[in-house]
């Protein structure tokens, strides 16, 4: 029993990276005229490990700014987040 628990404790302390902050980076429209965006969204924690949650997520955000998503491009850590920072420019974050 006492085993057990050890690989529960063990296997709940590598999972617990997996559920923190997460951010997805996305490509977005706006029509007339004919605008295109990339930017990273920060993701709730349930969206962390289901990219359909997250596509869904993404694009009501962007949706409140009058977006239209077009792709989402990838699901990732804060480590990831500092590199692709620069890449977004001015749309670095949408919550």
């Amino acid at each position: 029993m006492i085993r057990f628990g050890m690989i529960l404790a063990a296997a709940l302390a590598l999972a617990a990276p997996a559920a923190g902050q997460c951010y997805a980076d996305y490509k977005a429209k706006q029509d007339n005229p004919l605008r295109l965006q990339y930017g990273i969204v920060e993701l709730p924690d349930n969206a962390c490990t289901d990219r359909a949650r997250a596509q869904a997520h993404v694009a009501q955000v962007v949706a409140r700014s009058g977006w239209t998503l077009l792709q989402l491009e990838s699901i990732f850590g804060p480590a990831e987040f500092q590199a692709r920072q620069s890449n977004a420019g001015v749309i670095h974050l949408r919550r």
